[in-house]
Formats: structure tokens, C-alpha cells, sequence
């Protein structure tokens, strides 16, 4: 893979690859192309489009989003993996850290073909319904799973995203059976529930919200521990009998293995500014974000952390790709 024969560049007679030769001079010298691997409209590409702007004035180039959708995000992660540019970097979420467990025969090795920069947002989950479900509360639709097992159809934003993940957590806590219809993103999934395509979402606040607004769905509990403040009606999960239930969605910043520490530095500081600007912020907080922008030794302890734990997971529920 060609991210990972970087040349030393104090090494004579060896020339520098074109990541480390790019970095030399003044950076960016281009637009920074930001690969997005889930469909636009989505969690993860509405925060990616908030903040970007912002992030082009501090960096002097303009960004360009690249929604590139497919194999739980692989595609996109593989367009990054071997990008060679220096202006090429990955916006990915929770596949990035289940990937490694669930998918076989990868070109890319997700442990090593990238550098973390920093956890930009979490995504908060929900459940929604849609509007001529019979169930008002959480209570009412664990009821009618119960009445009815393995029949109640329930949207998340693919097989193993933390949507599905969190599906699986809540069914088991709850002791009832649905059925998972997974889709290419959490706003497929709300546009079918509020067409009654399917009865019910667990996906993220932020995907769900606009059908939720247009009065098409309604919220039944959120998966944080405490009532998100965009959505302060809406009562957590964990309020309604479910003690401690978590469930997040997150977006964070890649680089291909190898990009040089100022990049990383220049990237974060410019992802810094654009998330402490009030107007952006309060922008997050309203579609259902919460801003974090983690420094990149935590981001890339999270990442460790967590695929560690996902694997786990993953083998323990017997999760297979679709």
C-alpha cells in the first residue's frame, strides 16, 4: 500500500514521497478534499458541511466534500488510505472502529493506514416512530414488540453502525424482538419511516430531526444520559426504566498514515476555531450535535479504545457484514 512506504527523509540518495514532499512547503496548496463515506444528508455529512466552511478561512483553501458511500464506509476509508496528496482526509464515525472485526479481505489495514486527528462531534441516538404507530411512549412500544415479536420493523443507518449497535443493546435491555432493516444512512432511513416504509428508527437526532419537525415522525427517548438541549422534551432512554443506557453516534478526522505533525496540528487548530465560533456551535447544538474537537493523542486513544471494544461486540452478538 502506498501510504505505508513512507521514505526517510534523512536517509541520503532517498527521495521524499509525495505526502511527506507536499508537506515541505507552505500547506495547504490546494483545496483540502474531505472524504465523507455515508450519504449526504446524513449525521456525519451535515456536521462535516457546518464546520468546513470555517475550517477553509483558517487554512486559506476552500474545502470540497466527497461523499463516497459503499461497504460500511470502506470505499471511502480506501479512497484516503491510499491518497498520496497530502489534501486528501477521511470524516468517519463508529465503522472505522467495527470495520476491522466485521470485514474481510480489506486492501487497507485500519489500525495503521491513518493518522487521528481529532473527535469532532458525537451524534446523540434516538427512537422515532412513525406518526400512525399506536405507541406515544417507550413504554407503549416496548408493549407492542412484545405483543407482536420479530414483526416491528425498525430503520438504522447500516449493518454495525452505532444505530444497529444501539438497536441491539436497547432490544436486549428491553427483552423484546424487532426486525433490523438496515440503511446507506440515517436520513434513508427517516425519509422510508416518514413514508411508512417502516415503523420505527433508531438512528441518530440529527437524521431523524427534519422528518420529526415536518411532523411526519415522533421521538419515543434519546440515547444520552442526560435530555439533549436541542430536544429537552424528549426524555433519555435511560429515564424511562432503562438505568445508565447509552447510545452515540460520532464523526472524527483522519489523515493517510504518514501526514506529517504540522498538518496534523494545522488541521486540528483549524477544527478548533471553527467549533469555539458561537454561531457554528449553537448550529451543531440545534441539528442534534454535541461538539467535542478532542485532541488528536485522545482521538487516537478513543480509536484504539474503542475498536478494542467492538470486537467484543461484534463477535459476542455474532454480527455478520450484509
Amino acid at each position: 500500500m502506498t501510504t505505508r512506504r513512507m521514505s526517510l527523509a534523512g536517509m541520503a540518495g532517498l527521495a521524499l514521497s509525495p505526502l511527506s514532499a507536499r508537506a515541505q512547503g507552505a500547506w495547504p496548496q490546494r483545496s483540502i478534499r474531505l472524504v465523507v463515506p455515508f450519504a449526504a444528508g446524513g449525521a456525519a455529512d451535515s456536521a462535516a458541511r457546518v464546520l468546513t466552511p470555517r475550517m477553509g478561512e483558517r487554512l486559506g483553501q476552500g474545502f470540497v466534500v466527497e461523499n463516497r458511500t459503499g461497504a460500511s464506509g470502506s470505499l471511502g476509508g480506501h479512497e484516503v488510505a491510499r491518497a498520496t496528496d497530502g489534501h486528501s482526509f477521511l470524516w468517519d464515525a463508529s465503522s472505522h472502529i467495527v470495520n476491522p472485526s466485521l470485514l474481510r479481505g480489506l486492501p487497507f489495514d485500519y489500525a495503521t493506514a491513518f493518522t487521528p486527528i481529532s473527535l469532532v462531534v458525537t451524534f446523540p441516538s434516538a427512537v422515532a416512530v412513525k406518526n400512525d404507530f399506536p405507541a406515544r411512549t417507550l413504554a407503549e412500544f416496548i408493549a407492542a414488540a412484545k405483543a407482536r415479536p420479530g414483526t416491528i420493523t425498525v430503520g438504522t443507518q447500516g449493518n454495525a453502525t452505532a444505530g444497529h449497535l444501539g438497536l441491539l443493546a436497547f432490544a436486549r435491555a428491553a427483552g423484546i424482538e424487532v426486525i433490523h432493516v438496515p440503511y446507506r444512512g440515517g436520513a434513508a432511513a427517516a425519509q422510508d419511516l416518514a413514508a411508512g416504509a417502516i415503523d420505527a428508527v433508531f438512528t441518530t437526532l440529527v437524521s431523524a430531526g427534519p422528518v420529526v419537525d415536518g411532523g411526519r415522525a415522533r421521538f419515543l427517548g434519546v440515547g444520552t444520559l442526560t435530555r439533549v438541549e436541542s430536544r429537552a422534551a424528549v426524555p433519555t432512554i435511560a429515564e424511562q426504566g432503562f438505568a445508565g443506557f447509552e447510545s452515540n453516534e460520532w464523526a472524527g478526522l483522519f489523515g493517510p498514515a504518514g501526514t506529517p505533525a504540522s498538518v496534523v496540528d494545522a488541521m486540528y487548530r483549524a477544527l478548533s476555531v471553527a467549533i469555539a465560533d458561537p454561531t457554528l456551535r449553537a448550529r451543531l447544538v440545534q441539528i442534534g450535535c454535541v461538539p467535542v474537537a478532542s485532541r488528536p493523542a485522545d482521538f487516537t486513544r478513543f480509536v484504539t479504545e474503542g475498536r478494542a471494544a467492538m470486537a467484543t461486540l461484534v463477535r459476542e452478538a455474532n454480527i455478520r457484514a450484509e
